[in-house]
């Protein structure tokens, strides 16, 4: 877990992507599943799309119904598409937690959203210290500001800057 008491790596422990796969920590899951809740049945998220579990949009519709193991089971199938995105598009160098809360961002907002960026063009020049004031200027679904949304970005800024995140 990290509490942002941890030393940050040093630049060359970074893992290269490309030259590796990374994937997402515990702690980066622990990000997402608190700000997307479980919903164990299906249900409309705040533009209107049908979610279930810990935000599972494939494939959803009304009067769909999963267990708690089915929503666990959900997410961990899910994620490898997620991490993907991030070591396909991200070719810098990241640390750990930097990876999960761009896994959280991406998980949340959709690859074509990352693709077209900013915030990806930042990184990618290498700009570190940008990317967080990036992160959170995407608070908006449906084209409103939604408090839910405020406190996820900043909890993934704060993530990726090895921050502690969970008071957020």
């Amino acid at each position: 877990m990290n509490t942002g008491a941890e030393q940050r790596q040093d630049t060359s422990e970074r893992t290269v992507l490309g030259a590796s796969n990374m994937q997402i920590s515990e702690e980066g899951i622990s990000l997402i599943k608190h700000f997307e809740g479980c919903g164990l049945e299906a249900y409309q998220d705040s533009v209107g799309v049908w979610t279930i579990g810990y935000g599972t949009i494939k494939g959803v519709q009304e009067g769909d119904q999963i267990n708690q193991d089915e929503a666990e089971h959900l997410l961990q199938e899910e994620m490898p598409e997620y991490e993907g995105y991030i070591n396909e598009m991200v070719n810098v160098p990241l640390e750990q937690n930097q990876f999960d809360a761009l896994c959280s961002w991406v998980f949340n907002l959709g690859p074509k959203n990352l693709s077209e960026s900013t915030l990806l063009r930042v990184l990618n020049d290498g700009k570190y210290d940008e990317v967080p004031e990036q992160i959170v200027r995407w608070n908006k679904a449906g084209g409103q500001v939604l408090e839910g949304l405020v406190r996820r970005r900043q909890a993934e800024a704060d993530m990726f800057e090895g921050k502690k995140w969970e008071k957020v």
